[in-house]
């Protein structure tokens, strides 16, 4: 328990700043999760449609703190190669 007033504020900005970070971390697994198993499965039509929206939800995690830019480069790369593997075949 805080024994300061400014340590009890803390703590329940804390508290907000944590649920809303799980939220956005969330949105962008998810969009994530959702091209990568269009990919696994093959489909280049759901795959290339996913793909903006993917790398839009990678793009606001940035912006939110979420995740690093090089991290976020990382994988916009390497899901924008798969995909596009995947429609050359």
């Amino acid at each position: 328990m805080p024994n300061h007033v400014s340590a009890e504020k803390r703590d329940r900005q804390n508290v907000k700043s944590n649920a809303v970070n799980s939220a956005n971390r969330t949105k962008l697994r998810t969009a994530i999760k959702k091209l990568r198993t269009a990919i696994a499965t093959k489909n280049a039509s759901t795959a290339q449609q996913l793909l903006p929206t993917t790398i839009s939800a990678i793009d606001k995690a940035i912006q939110k703190g979420v995740i690093h830019r090089n991290a976020a480069a990382r994988h916009k790369s390497r899901l924008t190669s798969h995909v596009n593997t995947l429609a050359a075949k």
